[in-house]
């Protein structure tokens, strides 16, 4: 017998089963809230073993572990912290991960961009489905403007679907199946991609470290990070070959309608109304995650953020494409040295002064040069592959919950 629908009469859900109901968050939850963030200046308030999680820590999945905790005297000390326990669902309202939600299976307290949803009336897991199937309606009612904020009373009025309780069991226990297959691919796709970037990054470091040449004679470069380079390499510090300097824009004046390239902390690209350099530069971001990591080959006008470095003005034997092959895949061994970390990563203009460059003779630079763009070409292409293979199996997974938890496919 086919199945009869009617109008939910909310936007983001549309039809749903004859028989099936609706409900609110605000109804279904008999637990809602939030948190805070200890002061950084109190420096015990993080040394405990209470799991504290933050926004960043929500990935979409089960949440089963943190990195950062506090300590009872803390939960005590400041009263909007709750001790919520598992399992329960947690939402990011604003922040990089926004809209992201997970289920915790660790007791914790949260900081104040988590909102908790707890002790839910009838099937958990079908609430857990049913409120990440909303999870772009809920972005698009947020508030704000370059960070979107899910305010704790969106979450509070957003309707769910609510179909019999035996059929809500069916439908979680069905995309528990479906969506733990899709991620096991996702998985290895994600793993895929990850061997491929090793891949290429060995194939940059052995390229700019010992030549395209086997049979070259070799030599210590006394560098533990670069070992043996060809026997008539030199070696240089990067404050001779270059000038280095930083940008002089702030984030907040990113426009979207600008007619340049603004280069942030980031490897998103902003734009602005305004340029602050004009010719070649080689960009790295100075701090941030990004620190030390983000780079750009750029040209003509462009902005740059002020923790950017630029790097221009390349003395007449240096080949800036090498340059920037080298710098973006050696330098991270630089920062992950430790000599860079603060509770923010950063990049130390000294870092970059000193920095120990290869250098073959020129027409060497540019031969590497080429053979690494075709190679890199090659390896770019396989990994474009894997991640839009990887975003199918997420829109797939996307819309195979939306179906289910909105009743337009049944479980059979």
């Amino acid at each position: 017998m086919e199945r009869e629908y009617k109008d939910s009469g909310i936007e983001w859900i549309g039809l749903i089963p004859k028989e099936w109901n609706k409900d609110k968050v605000n109804r279904i939850f008999s637990t809602i809230g939030s948190g805070t963030t200890p002061s950084s200046s109190d420096e015990k308030a993080y040394e405990g073993t209470l799991n504290w999680i933050q926004s960043g820590d929500i990935n979409g999945g089960d949440l089963l572990d943190v990195k950062n905790k506090i300590s009872e005297t803390t939960l005590q000390k400041y009263s909007a912290l709750t001790m919520y326990y598992a399992p329960f669902i947690i939402i990011a309202m604003y922040g990089a991960s926004v809209g992201n939600i997970s289920i915790s299976y660790i007791n914790g307290c949260v900081n104040q961009a988590c909102c908790v949803l707890a002790d839910p009336i009838h099937c958990f897991k079908y609430q857990f489905y049913a409120i990440k199937s909303a999870k772009d309606y809920l972005i698009f009612k947020a508030v704000g403007g370059g960070q979107p904020n899910i305010s704790q009373a969106t979450l509070k009025q957003l309707w769910l679907p609510f179909p019999p309780l035996s059929e809500q069991q069916k439908i979680s226990d069905y995309l528990d199946k479906v969506c733990g297959e899709a991620d096991e691919m996702i998985a290895l796709q994600e793993k895929m991609i990850e061997e491929l970037k090793a891949y290429k990054q060995s194939v940059i470091t052995e390229a700019v470290t010992k030549g395209l040449n086997p049979n070259v004679p070799m030599k210590d470069s006394g560098i533990d990070w670069i070992g043996e380079i060809p026997e008539h390499w030199l070696l240089e510090r990067l404050k001779f070959m270059c000038i280095i300097q930083t940008g002089n824009q702030d984030t907040q004046d990113a426009r979207q309608d600008g007619d340049y390239n603004f280069y942030v902390r980031s490897p998103k690209i902003e734009r602005s109304t305004n340029y602050s350099f004009e010719g070649e530069g080689i960009l790295m971001a100075g701090d941030g995650a990004g620190a030390g990591r983000v780079f750009h080959h750029v040209y003509g006008k462009y902005a740059v953020h002020q923790r950017v470095y630029r790097l221009s003005n390349f003395i007449r034997d240096i080949n800036s494409c090498y340059l920037f092959q080298y710098i973006s895949s050696l330098f991270v061994k630089i920062m992950d040295m430790g000599s860079a970390q603060s509770t923010v990563p950063s990049v130390r203009l000294p870092m970059l002064q000193n920095f120990v460059v290869c250098i073959p003779p020129i027409a060497e630079q540019q031969a590497i040069s080429s053979y690494l763009d075709t190679k890199c070409s090659v390896i770019d292409s396989l990994i474009a592959v894997k991640q839009q293979k990887m975003e199918e199996l997420k829109e797939y997974k996307k819309s195979v919950i939306y179906e289910y938890v909105t009743g337009k496919k049944e479980v059979i």
